[in-house]
């Protein structure tokens, strides 16, 4: 059956001396396996439209349940800025990849919406890591390990709240405050912000470079205690950041 489908190329595998098999994640049809053949060859027109991250319509002999063969590729968006920029293909490269362990866990299809969205404001020159953590923020509820935010994580209270704690999971209150280490208020509240913020209608992003540095570090203490996944990619990231 052939078909036209909007996606995202999330991996690139050699098949044979000349052909590559990609991962597409895709608005309808969820994430599909191509053959793209002669795809590696240098003369080829597919080999430049089918690199990791590529979005585009994808015109397929789409076959249910098995490896689909790629017919065609309209470029809707190559992200030139992001290829352009050593920084921001490390962060697209890293969205990329937990956005593929995302989906594998749970293949809701606003995963696609939200990866799509986070590397169009990535191209846009918005801050990578801000809007990496509001990705890797939104990706905690399909990973199962969403953040409890509606209140103090361990008795409920809505008030009073003087941290964020990676290790118990969520907001603490002073009453039940024993000696988790305490995050400024403004981290607090961008959090919260962070997760029920629409990827959409960011068009500028100014915030202290202390509190984005807090954030970021609490999402990763999150991520290793909770999430079990382990991505290369993040190392690199961190190495940036805090050279």
């Amino acid at each position: 059956m052939i078909k036209k489908i909007e996606g995202i190329v999330l991996t690139e595998t050699p098949y044979g001396d000349n052909s590559k098999i990609i991962n597409v994640l895709t608005a309808d049809l969820g994430l599909i396996g191509l053959m793209c053949k002669g795809a590696k060859s240098l003369r080829n027109p597919l080999r430049t439209k089918t690199v990791r991250f590529t979005y585009a319509a994808f015109h397929i002999d789409y076959k249910e349940g098995k490896l689909s063969k790629l017919l065609d590729v309209d470029i809707i968006d190559n992200f030139k800025n992001i290829r352009n920029d050593i920084e921001l293909i490390s962060y697209a490269t890293y969205i990329t990849e937990l956005t593929y362990q995302v989906y594998k866990q749970n293949n809701d299809n606003e995963i696609y919406e939200l990866y799509k969205k986070s590397l169009i404001k990535i191209n846009n020159n918005l801050n990578p890591l801000i809007i990496t953590n509001i990705l890797e923020l939104k990706y905690l509820d399909y990973l199962g390990v969403g953040l409890n935010l509606n209140g103090c994580i361990k008795c409920g209270n809505k008030s009073n709240i003087v941290t964020i704690d990676p290790d118990v999971g969520g907001y603490i209150c002073n009453k039940c405050y024993i000696k988790e280490k305490i995050l400024s208020n403004k981290t607090i509240i961008m959090i919260r912000r962070y997760y029920l913020i629409n990827i959409d209608t960011i068009s500028k992003i100014n915030i202290n470079e202390e509190i984005v540095r807090e954030i970021d570090e609490f999402l990763n203490k999150y991520y290793e205690r909770y999430t079990g996944l382990y991505l290369k990619s993040k190392d690199f990231i961190r190495k940036l950041n805090y050279l």
